[in-house]
């Protein structure tokens, strides 16, 4: 089914989004609430088992905080709702306070794979009286480094649309296979300009994804592994548009990509990993030479 697609902003646009992305944005006021749902409840086996890749530190910031910060500062979301492994509660909670997130209404402990952090998070807005029209921001937390102009326009988008989803359009041609014996085969060849690479935030009217979920928890064979999968395979009819991404919107899934998080964390507020690192031995130099005394 072709997907919408909402046009990307030109570089004056981005430019001037970029200027004013801290401040208020008087000219769009929201009518229904604005709730991110930042999903940090998955434990990364993939990338460390003795350390949930939420909290590790990138920029000289857990990412988990990235994320947060970057729905706190967009002036138009109204909430924000922390789904959380329950062996991380307490370190997310406590960096919540510690930082000030005024926005953080609640953190909830998600469930065994990301649909079931998705449904406890729908569940609980649910039990809250949040409205049918209200827009659901919902965003990976190893994505740190969503843009302003994505979250900006994953909420314009819902003006028009029911669903939403930030995508990067592939620089690659993509196959599509299937089985043929031991090998995967070639099944398809799309045409490059229709193929998109999905990230998050993904959004959708309340209703909407409420609605998607409630058949799909019917289907004994669901197991999809975003939410726009949820509308696109239990509500055919509905169409989801595509709000312009970028390559910085990394999700970080094993330790390989750290280096590429630190360049990227580098590019946006002038951290310099080497230079952190040297201060850390300078710290480490200064208490051994402090004991010796």
């Amino acid at each position: 089914m072709p997907h919408p697609t909402v046009e990307p902003m030109t570089e004056t646009e981005r430019a001037d989004e970029t200027a004013m992305n801290t401040m208020a944005d008087d000219s769009k006021p929201q009518a229904v609430p604005v709730v991110a749902v930042v999903l940090a409840a998955g434990f990364g086996t993939r990338f460390d088992p003795d350390n949930p890749k939420q909290l590790v530190s990138v920029g000289g910031k857990p990412i988990v905080c990235w994320s947060i910060e970057a729905f706190e500062r967009c002036a138009r979301v109204s909430d924000i709702v922390v789904v959380v492994n329950s062996k991380v509660r307490g370190e997310v909670e406590s960096l919540i306070d510690q930082r000030g997130y005024g926005k953080v209404r609640v953190v909830i402990d998600g469930g065994a794979e990301r649909v079931d952090s998705t449904a406890a998070a729908l569940d609980t807005l649910a039990q809250a009286g949040i409205p049918g029209d209200a827009k659901i921001l919902i965003h990976d937390a190893v994505r740190p480094f969503v843009a302003q102009s994505a979250i900006d326009g994953s909420i314009d988008a819902l003006d028009q649309f029911k669903a939403a989803t930030v995508a990067y359009a592939s620089t690659d041609t993509v196959l599509l296979t299937q089985d043929l014996g031991d090998l995967k085969v070639v099944k398809s060849v799309p045409d490059r300009p229709n193929t998109f690479r999905a990230q998050t935030p993904q959004s959708f009217r309340f209703s909407t994804i409420r609605k998607a979920y409630g058949l799909a928890s019917q289907d004994p064979d669901f197991h999809p592994t975003d939410d726009t999968r949820v509308v696109v395979d239990y509500l055919p009819n509905e169409p989801v548009a595509i709000v312009s991404g970028a390559e910085t919107n990394l999700k970080i899934t094993t330790l390989e990509d750290i280096p590429t998080a630190e360049r990227i964390a580098e590019q946006l507020e002038g951290f310099d990993p080497k230079e952190a690192a040297r201060a850390r031995m300078h710290a480490m130099l200064a208490q051994a030479a402090g004991q010796m005394r």
